[in-house]
């Protein structure tokens, strides 16, 4: 932002430089046209006209030499002065000289910035004039070679210089004209501040009138050394909160600084990023920024569009600040910084000659770039809404229109509009999917901003009338500034407001949720990686539903991260960083102003309301001056010096400017240390300044936490320096791949542990997503680290379908298909692991149509599955590929890197994501299906046609005719989710139409998840309840059932979950009422936890109430507790106990037995369901009618009702032994209790529980 700064420095400026032409080395091209990978951006040096050339350009002089407080840096003021080099012009080209801003970070994050004029003068040297007209009679025989060449055409379709080289000869001798006969030639140079803050209209005067005074006929009223000695060491820093004027050649320059309780201070004209762009392209682009993805801003004419979009996007960032690389201007001989696997802000400046398309990024996976100049943004897939987007823009519209300025900025800079809309909208159509899958509904983007463009421009209708008031009422106050720079403060202000109040409004409760470190600040700055600082589920669960894709994302970047750590270090008001405390102080007004309770967050959008007072503070200072500082005055020069040629800005006289004067009121202050640290708190410092050394560690911890390399340096390039920032970067993303993993598995095995029982549930669906999607950001940043060559959007795609044109050359056969260790026994072998074959899954996915896509439905296929570590390793095996495709220093050709990185992803095995399944809902899946019967009573004489019907949690089958010969089927359906019931049963032919199954099991082909249904039980009428078919709970089947030979005999009874197989005569341990009451209490737990959980984060609830243990099961067992045994070997279910008890229900009805009103309604629902159930077609036998019976009662909460009536009923007393907990009235008074808690839960059962009951 424009705030930071890096010094104690309390002068305006602390260098004046000049750049340019050093006669003395003469022409030397610049180096860049060495750096291949990039030729693509600079079409190759030497094919270009040499007038269209780049030459080194070099730091001519600096006055004064250094200053202690920020050391010169020769060579990043070099690269940004003239980041493309030296250019030559003759007299037909226009020399309008050129001003832009940029930045210099220092590695710990401080900045300081620099303002150039660049201009063009008339070279003098015969020396280089004749080097320049060599350098054209060899490009002129060049050039006609290759006109004269047969065949070139064909030969070199793709130079970029094949544009250039016209096939006409007129053409050539128009382009290429430099005849040192005819020609005068003209060369840059470039004169520049360097100042500790960004007071950019300042300086731009203060340059324009220097220039001014050089080109001007007349000489100026004193030498120029006066202004530059003027401006270096007579003009202060404005305190803050105050205004300054000082004296430039030729007119007053004023600037002013905002107070502490201020947003910080902004020079530069954001209605130039809105006209650019357009409110609804500033939002996306904002929000990529919020969200830390990697931004590259690219625009022709001039530097200063880079430098003003990148400091308007970070400044409408407040509180929160840019913690990644930040280079908006990247000098051309830095351009390998495109290559680093970081998030970074970085502009670049096209030379004119290419299109978007030309453009070779090492990496578009996770890029929004950004085409300043045709009023085009590319964003990455994904991309979240930013909250309340349409009332937002429609607030910052009307601010902009209020000044004139039209929403949808001005179309209208670029040749060719018709042609960007219509490669924008087919972009956006097959690429801008929301989520991975085309079948997501895409609101076109175009459509979007359509609408919202037609409502804004009803607004200027209504809004007109007062425009002109507005304007008019600012006339009486005489301003000291033009009113071009009022208007400029004034939109700057009020747009700025109205953005930091979005943020405002969106955390205004967050400091209730910053977990204070229980230890002290000593171990907490040691811990920092392991530490949780902010309660990120309880914040989010308290977010409007709409805010959490975004607000989930945020919270994991790293510039929130810093935001909370700054917030725990400075407790008190004092030490607070400027930032924070203009924040906390909004928020704090806030919380005054809203009644509502602090946490409970509502969507309602609220506008902005302090612009006005914002705005006012701005035009005090500028009425009133509050400084005016000393005059520019003759010095102290020998006679002669300080004349020049008219035209030429001159070297300065060194001697005068190398120091400052001994006796200035404010220079002196500047002497202490200890004055110059509490200047330093005080200036809006946009870093942390610290006063011990503790913090000062702190604060270089904190920086290295989650980024790599947080500012590159800007050297020349050489070998040992691109091989020092690309190990940094490996180290980094090794350091975010190990925080990655351990920050996702701790938020899974917090989670499962919850379901085990422990602690609190802490992750939500969208979290999850978040973290997963965050994690395939990070492996197309590791597999775009070091590409040789760019192809396609997704590097890591790219490689993996390298490795299958590779392996499918190799071999026909596919080899390195291995099966697992079987997990489901004999039964069902599992799928075997094949890297190619997921690829192919994943390309057969119709609805996933880009790269991007699909590598990340790759990433997450392979999560699901626990083979991620081991199909990269396997893709990495061949290294032969990896060589080809990737350069020496790549991440992944740094093999102890690489190990332990494959070491960290192998972490996730730990846990089950279901995070394929769960997003891809709509794609077709081919299940396999096997019904296994028992061993010992063959099912070899079994002669009736079973029939089996999968449920998930997403669909269900429908009924599905199984071979009997064969018992198994495979068939293909829409995703039916996680499984959760299976029924079975059969149609009852044939002689020998009885059947004992062991259990069913049902296997997903993409995702290799097997589950198994045991049931352990007959289907056949006359044998066991009589049933012809069985609905069957499942559970997922997980590796460590391994090798059990379970399978092959009849499973224990009382192990088979799920199903009711309890003969009454065969209870080998009867359980006591303790341990019943026991199993009903944790049944009911389950289910109430499971409605306690956030929707998208429940189980199966089937399984609670039907699968082992479940809530049927518990019933079961307080109905069998002293059930009386009539005789040996016959059995007696709780099925026969029921219908004896509706018949007796029925006959008191109808004998007129006087009963109270709610008695009889119970007894009326009890009768209806036990009808409706016993009159179903179905033919699910005694125990099945139990389980829906049980299943009904729990929906419509008339369990206790019936447990109450049938302990009261004269049947219980016949059918049970006195012992039985259904004659105790306690235990059945605290058993009704315990049923009571489900009332107050919505349970909606699962169709196949309850089909064909019409209840």
């Amino acid at each position: 932002m424009s705030t930071g700064f890096s010094s104690s420095s309390c002068r305006f400026a602390d260098y004046f430089v000049i750049c340019g032409l050093d006669t003395d080395s003469g022409l030397e091209p610049d180096e860049l046209s060495e750096i291949l990978p990039y030729q693509w951006l600079l079409c190759e040096n030497f094919e270009q006209s040499p007038l269209r050339r780049t030459f080194k350009s070099k730091v001519l002089a600096h006055y004064p030499e250094n200053v202690e407080w920020s050391p010169f840096d020769q060579d990043a003021v070099g690269m940004l002065c003239m980041p493309k080099g030296l250019s030559f012009r003759t007299q037909a080209d226009s020399h309008e000289p050129q001003f832009h801003s940029f930045i210099i970070t220092r590695e710990d994050g401080s900045r300081t910035y620099g303002f150039a004029l660049t201009f063009f003068e008339e070279v003098t040297s015969k020396q280089i004039c004749s080097a320049m007209q060599t350098l054209y009679h060899m490009h002129n025989a060049e050039q006609y070679d290759i006109l004269h060449t047969p065949g070139t055409e064909e030969a070199r379709p793709s130079s970029g210089a094949q544009l250039h080289a016209a096939p006409s000869i007129s053409r050539l001798q128009r382009f290429n004209s430099y005849d040192i006969s005819r020609d005068t030639l003209y060369v840059s140079k470039c004169i520049c501040l360097i100042t500790p803050m960004a007071f950019a209209q300042a300086c731009h005067k203060v340059l324009e009138q220097l220039h001014q005074a050089v080109t001007s006929p007349q000489p100026p009223p004193l030498p120029l050394e006066s202004y530059v000695y003027n401006v270096l060491y007579e003009v202060p820093l404005p305190p803050a909160g105050r205004s300054l004027k000082f004296s430039g050649v030729y007119g007053p320059v004023v600037c002013q600084r905002p107070s502490t309780a201020e947003l910080p201070l902004f020079d530069f004209p954001m209605r130039k990023m809105f006209e650019l762009l357009g409110v609804e392209n500033v939002l996306q682009l904002f929000t990529c920024a919020l969200l830390e993805i990697q931004i590259l801003l690219y625009s022709q004419p001039d530097y200063q569009r880079l430098m003003t979009v990148a400091e308007s996007i970070t400044a409408l960032m407040f509180p929160f600040q840019w913690q990644h690389v930040y280079v908006p201007i990247l000098p051309a001989s830095l351009l390998h910084f495109l290559d680093a696997p970081v998030p970074y802000l970085m502009g670049l400046h096209s030379n004119g000659q290419d299109d978007r398309t030309k453009l070779e990024l090492p990496q578009e996976a996770n890029l929004c770039f950004v085409d300043i100049d045709n009023h085009f943004i590319e964003l990455p897939e994904d991309l979240p809404q930013f909250p309340n987007k349409l009332e937002f823009i429609q607030e910052i519209s009307e601010v902009l229109m209020s000044f004139g300025v039209s929403p949808e900025g001005n179309v209208h800079c670029t040749e060719g509009p018709a042609k960007i809309k219509g490669f924008r909208s087919a972009d956006m159509v097959s690429d801008k999917r929301n989520g991975n899958l085309a079948s997501s509904p895409l609101n076109s983007y175009l459509l979007r901003e359509n609408q919202t463009i037609a409502r804004l421009q009803a607004l200027v209708k209504r809004t007109g009338l007062d425009v002109k008031e507005n304007a008019s009422s600012n006339k009486d106050l005489k301003m000291q500034c033009d009113e071009e720079e009022l208007k400029m403060h004034q939109l700057n202000i009020q747009v700025r407001e109205v953005f930091a109040n979005r943020f405002t409004q969106m955390f205004a409760d967050y400091e209730v949720f910053v977990i204070q470190p229980s230890q002290d600040k000593e171990s907490w700055f040691s811990n920092r990686d392991q530490m949780q600082n902010f309660d990120k589920a309880s914040f989010l669960s308290d977010q409007p539903e709409p805010y959490l894709p975004f607000l989930s994302r945020f919270l994991e970047t790293q510039m929130f991260a810093s935001f909370i750590d700054s917030k725990i270090l400075y407790h008190d008001d004092e030490e607070k960083e400027h930032t924070l405390r203009v924040f906390d102080a909004r928020v704090d007004k806030i919380r005054l102003l809203n009644v509502r309770t602090p946490t409970l967050r509502t969507s309602m959008y609220q506008k902005c309301t302090n612009i006005d007072e914002a705005e006012k503070a701005i035009e005090m200072r500028l009425t009133k001056i509050d400084h005016t500082a000393l005059h520019p005055h003759l010095l102290d020069m020998k006679i002669g010096q300080g004349r020049y040629e008219q035209g030429f800005f001159p070297r300065l006289q060194s001697d005068v400017l190398s120091s400052g004067p001994t006796s200035n009121k404010w220079a002196k202050r500047s002497a202490p240390a200890q004055w110059r640290r509490k200047d330093r708190q005080k200036q809006h410092a946009e870093h942390l300044y610290l006063d011990n050394d503790q913090r000062e560690k702190y604060i270089q911890e904190a920086r290295n936490l989650g980024t790599t390399i947080r500012q590159p340096k800007l050297s020349n390039l050489s070998p040992s320096v691109i091989a020092q920032t690309n190990w940094k970067f490996v180290e980094g993303l090794l350091k975010e791949c190990r925080n990655k993993t351990k920050r996702m598995l701790v938020e899974k095995m917090g989670r499962e542990a919850v379901e085990l029982g422990h602690g609190e549930v802490s992750i939500t669906g969208v979290e999850e997503n978040t973290l997963i999607a965050s994690l395939c950001d990070l492996l197309e940043r590791i597999w775009s680290h070091g590409l040789q060559v760019k192809q396609g959007k997704s590097a890591l795609w790219s490689h993996l379908l390298h490795y299958q044109e590779s392996k499918e050359k190799r071999d026909a056969t596919p080899a390195g298909l291995e099966r697992r260790k079987s997990d489901a026994g004999c039964a069902m072998p599992p799928l075997k692991i094949s890297l190619i074959q997921d690829m192919r899954h994943i390309q057969n996915i119709s609805e996933i149509k880009t790269d991007v896509g699909k590598a990340r439905a790759w990433v997450r296929l392979s999560m699901e599955k626990k083979l991620l570590s081991r199909h990269l390793k396997q893709l990495l095996s061949d290294h032969e590929l990896t060589k080809k495709l990737y350069k020496r220093y790549a991440f992944l050709r740094c093999d102890d890197e690489k190990e332990q990185f494959l070491y960290h992803l192998l972490s996730f095995n730990a846990v089950d994501y279901f995070c394929f399944t769960n997003v891809f809902t709509t794609i077709m899946i081919p299940y396999h299906v096997v019904i296994i019967p028992s061993k010992k009573l063959g099912g070899s004489m079994f002669t009736a046609n079973p029939w089996v019907c999968v449920s998930g949690e997403l669909a269900e089958t429908g009924v599905l005719q199984v071979p009997k010969n064969t018992l198994e089927i495979t068939f293909e359906c829409q995703n039916l989710g996680k499984l959760t019931t299976v029924q079975m049963g059969h149609d009852n032919s044939g002689l020998y139409a009885k059947w004992l199954v062991e259990c069913v099991m049902v296997r997903n082909g993409i995702t290799g998840h097997t589950y198994k249904f045991p049931c352990g039980r007959w289907l056949g009428k006359g044998v066991d309840d009589g049933s012809l078919e069985r609905i069957l709970v499942g559970e997922l089947v997980t590796a460590s059932t391994e090798n059990e030979d379970r399978m092959c005999r009849t499973p224990p009874m009382q192990q088979s979950p799920g199903m009711m197989r309890r003969f009454v005569t065969i209870s080998p341990n009867k359980l006591n009422t303790g341990q019943i009451q026991e199993g009903v209490g944790e049944a009911i737990n389950g289910i109430v936890k499971h409605f306690h959980k956030p929707e998208k984060e429940r189980g199966s609830l089937t399984l609670l109430l039907c699968g082992e243990y479940g809530l049927v099961w518990a019933l079961e067992q307080v109905f069998q507790h002293g059930f009386k045994s009539p005789r040996l070997f016959k059995n007696v279910f709780i099925w026969d106990f029921l219908e004896k008890a509706q018949v007796y229900f029925e006959s008191a009805e109808q004998s007129q037995v006087t009963q109270d009103e709610n008695y009889q309604t119970r007894v009326r629902h009890f009768c209806r369901f036990m009808r409706a159930i016993s009159s179903t077609p179905r033919n699910i036998g005694k125990d099945g009618k139990f389980q829906m019976l049980v299943c009904l009662g729990a929906r419509d909460h008339l369990l206790h009702h019936w447990i109450a009536l049938l302990a009261d009923c004269p049947i219980t007393a016949q059918m049970y032994e006195d012992t039985a907990l259904l004659k105790d009235h306690s235990l059945v008074n605290s058993l009704i209790r315990v049923l009571q808690t489900l009332q107050e839960f919505n349970i909606t059962l699962e169709a196949s529980l309850v089909k064909g009951i019409g209840i």
